[in-house]
Parts: structure tokens; sequence; C-alpha cells
């Protein structure tokens, strides 16, 4: 495949490594090199089979919609912009297009989540709980994405919604913590990513599934398809 990687930072840059490594052809596009998606014309795009946008918060809305809008694929590991998800998929089903978005492309955190699911039942049996997340100090959201996710699966499993915790420090790669307290007991689930590269290969990955599909799709959703 041909793929538009958008964002050049430690992810980004990770991203691409993982696809030339995957034997896809593969180019980039920095911040300075797309103010305000001008780059990502219809004729621009129409040589790639998928874009991929690992990018900051303030600026992927307008490269989701010119992609959308060109008809193009896309593949979202940028968080921060949940708010308008309802909108994007409106979007996304008029231009009948691919679309596929993640708080987190890692296959260890997706098994997190399910691990997550099924210890919320403790909230129904005199259990508290708090979401603790710990990312890199340049880290641009919070909460992140994946713990905002950890929160909604509890809340849709137990009907509870969590507090979470954040903290920007140093250059942790991203720890999310939930913690499950009774008068008896004390339940800890951690995911602790020792690197990005887990992050990047399901991004790449949920590319080669997306290619030529339409449809408004979360990696929760296929993840097991890989």
């Amino acid at each position: 495949m041909k793929l538009l990687i958008l964002g050049r930072g430690k992810t980004g840059s990770l991203v691409a490594e993982v696809a030339n490594q995957r034997d896809h052809e593969v180019a980039s596009l920095c911040s300075s090199e797309n103010l305000n998606a001008s780059a990502l014309t219809p004729a621009r795009l129409a040589s790639y089979d998928v874009v991929i946008d690992f990018t900051t918060p303030h600026v992927v809305l307008s490269h989701i919609e010119a992609c959308v809008r060109s008809k193009k694929n896309l593949v979202v590991g940028t968080t921060g912009w949940y708010n308008d998800l309802p909108r994007i998929r409106q979007m996304v089903e008029e231009n009948r297009t691919g679309f596929l978005y993640a708080a987190n492309f890692s296959v260890g955190v997706n098994l997190f989540f399910d691990v997550t699911r099924t210890a919320a039942a403790a909230l129904q049996h005199q259990y508290s709980g708090q979401i603790f997340e710990r990312h890199h100090a340049q880290k641009k959201d919070a909460p992140s994405g994946t713990a905002a996710a950890m929160q909604r699966v509890i809340k849709d499993a137990a009907g509870t919604e969590l507090e979470i915790t954040s903290f920007r420090e140093g250059d942790v790669i991203g720890m999310h913590e939930l913690i499950l307290d009774s008068p008896a007991d004390r339940i800890y689930l951690c995911h602790d990513a020792k690197s990005r590269r887990g992050f990047a290969e399901g991004a790449v990955r949920a590319a080669e599934w997306l290619a030529g599909k339409q449809g408004f799709f979360d990696f929760k959703d296929v993840w097991r398809q890989l």
C-alpha cells in the first residue's frame, strides 16, 4: 500500500518505520508542511491508499475533515477530539469513506480494556474505584484518551463514572492503573507501555485492514480480526 503519515513526532516516526518494515510505500508530513490542512488536497491525496494521523488535538479535526471530504480512508491515533465524534461519523457516512480511530492501538491495552470491563463488576459489591494515568511531560491532553476510554468501559459495565487522576512527568510512555478498594481488600490493575512500538504496529495493521473499506470503525471492534 501507499501510506501518508501525518506527524513526525515520536509515534508518527515509528509508524513510518513499521510501515516501511511491512513493505509499504510511505510518505510523511509534519505540521509546518501542512498548516490548516493546506497540503491535504484531493489531488495530493489521490495516490494514497490510507492516511494515518498521529498529530495533536488542535489540528486533527482539520485533517479529518480534509481527508473525509476527499474520500480518503483515514486512521486516527490522535486523541482529544472525541466531543466531535457524532459529527465526524455523519461526515464519514455521507461521504462513503473509511475511518478508523482509537484511543490506543496497542493490542495489550485493548486486552486491558477487556480485563477492566470484567473487573468493573466489583463496583456493584461495595468497592470504590479510581483511575490513574501517567504520561511524558510533553503530552498535550489530560486525561489521556486511553484513561477516558477506561472510564467509559467501566461506566458502561457498572453504571459508575470513576475519577481520573493524571500525571505528566519525564519520559513516561504511558501507564494506566485501575484501583478498586473495599474494606476487605484492594485490587490493582495496571498496563505499563515499555515502548511506542505496540501503538505503531497496531496503527499500521489497522490501515491494512481499512484499505478499500467504507464505514466508521473503532479499533476495539476490529483488533481481534488482525
